[in-house]
């Protein structure tokens, strides 16, 4: 598998386990190498980024980590906890609060909102915080496989 780590999943749910207010969390601490590899794959090199001189001259007055690095944690819960390996996002919204910057710990959260079952979805409360902060708040739907 091209040298990616094999994750250490819980095993994926079907729809049929899901249940509203089921909530999962992933913890991360955000590092340089982090924010360098992510400008990398997506080719953001907006210097906020990755220019410590030309951050300090910015509102946020260091470097900061991309806003879509931490919504990605989001992705991993989805991928990796809750609902797991199979469940294919639909829709997301994101509201960027507070900017992360290098060695702040993030935490992302989910929480089923709502239950479709005529279609497989579910809907979750999405947010990232650090500490008590939240600095990423959004909502998400994913289709999720069903046991038939």
């Amino acid at each position: 598998m091209s040298g990616l780590p094999q994750s250490s999943v819980h095993m994926p749910m079907t729809y049929e386990d899901l249940a509203l207010g089921m909530v999962a969390t992933l913890t991360k601490a955000v590092t340089e190498e982090d924010i360098v590899k992510y400008a990398e794959i997506s080719g953001d090199t907006n210097p906020v980024h990755l220019d410590e001189a030309y951050a300090a001259t910015t509102m946020f007055k260091t470097r900061i980590a991309h806003g879509l690095l931490s919504a990605g944690y989001i992705s991993a819960v989805f991928g990796t906890k809750l609902p797991g390996a199979g469940a294919i996002y639909v829709t997301q919204s994101f509201k960027f609060k507070a900017p992360v910057r290098i060695g702040d710990v993030v935490t992302a959260h989910v929480e089923i909102t709502a239950l479709n079952p005529e279609k497989k979805l579910a809907t979750f409360r999405t947010q990232c915080l650090v500490g008590d902060k939240v600095v990423v708040d959004g909502e998400a739907t994913l289709m999720v496989p069903g046991r038939t």
